[in-house]
């Protein structure tokens, strides 16, 4: 599916089938397209990157390339954004604009240092704690695709409201109770 995106979203070179089915959700919900930079560590036909996409890769609009040289053909490098651990930018503190393009490296090896070298003043960082090597490829996505947005302006005329109020939803202003036999988990 081909929609005019607000923001691109960049996988280079991504190995996880399930990270790269939810970037794909993540873009959907945000109205940005993915580019995925070969080579892929997964098929596209994987049943986990179906999976973690569910039902909406259908409504993706996405896109393979070969290399880099192919992406830049198609994507200004002005435009890029790049999230690396070795940022010395916040992902906070930069002004997003739309068509920018979010860049994310490999989940075993990140973001090439070429890239880092040359684009070293577009590179960001999502800081974490000292405990924490890093953060899932997805949810690194998600963080940055939705701090973009959030700098963008509200998506107001693509979220869905409820269909009844939240009172509604609600018995007596509490949330509905539960036995313990609708949670297997417990």
């Amino acid at each position: 599916m081909t929609y005019e995106p607000i923001l691109h979203v960049v996988l280079y070179q991504p190995e996880i089938p399930d990270n790269a089915g939810s970037v794909g959700r993540t873009c959907v919900a945000a109205g940005a397209k993915l580019w995925m930079v070969r080579p892929l560590g997964f098929h596209l036909t994987d049943r986990h990157l179906r999976r973690a996409a569910l039902d909406y890769w259908q409504h993706l609009n996405w896109q393979v390339v070969a290399d880099w040289n192919e992406l830049v053909q198609h994507l200004s490098p002005d435009r890029m954004w790049f999230f690396s651990k070795w940022g010395q930018l916040c992902y906070t503190e930069v002004s997003y604009s739309p068509g920018d393009v979010l860049v994310f490296g490999s989940e075993s090896q990140g973001l090439p240092q070429w890239i880092r070298t040359t684009f070293a003043s577009r590179l960001l960082r999502i800081p974490i704690r000292q405990q924490a090597r890093s953060l899932n490829l997805a949810v690194s996505v998600a963080i940055g695709v939705f701090e973009a947005l959030r700098q963008l302006g509200p998506l107001a005329p693509t979220v869905r409201v409820l269909e009844k109020p939240a009172e509604e939803l609600l018995e007596h202003g509490n949330p509905p109770q539960s036995s313990h036999s609708d949670r297997p988990w417990q």
